[in-house]
């Protein structure tokens, strides 16, 4: 298993930005595709964002598509989400997810470890 923690969430008005990590201790991060979830009160946890071992492929929910951008640095054992042009539907409990596997995961079981999440809220 891989523990990881979330930092960077906070309070920013719409149309501004954020930056999330997603640090990762444990088994080598590299082997580990990549995911960041959201969870708004009253609703599913959901995909925003995945990326692969390498970097080299990523999925995005077309909600963030254009907006958000998923990047990691293995030397670093690091994910991160940059949000830019925010708006107050992104408001939500951010997660960072662990895949040990082949191929990115986009459900809630594709992923075996999780951080605690980090608030992301977003006023208008």
């Amino acid at each position: 298993q891989v523990q990881l923690v979330e930092s960077g969430g906070g309070l920013v008005q719409a149309g501004g930005s954020l930056r999330l990590s997603c640090a990762a201790s444990g088994r080598t991060f590299s082997s580990y595709a990549m995911g960041w979830f959201r969870q708004a009160p009253g609703k599913e946890r959901d995909i925003v964002a995945a990326i692969s071992w390498s970097g080299g492929t990523t999925y995005y929910a077309d909600s963030v598509k254009g907006r958000f951008t998923i990047s990691r640095v293995n030397a670093k054992n690091t994910v991160y989400l940059q949000m830019n042009s925010l708006k107050p539907e992104d408001t939500a409990v951010y997660y960072c997810a662990a895949r040990l596997g082949v191929g990115l995961g986009v459900g809630l079981a594709d992923f075996s470890s999780w951080g605690q999440g980090t608030q992301v809220t977003v006023s208008s």
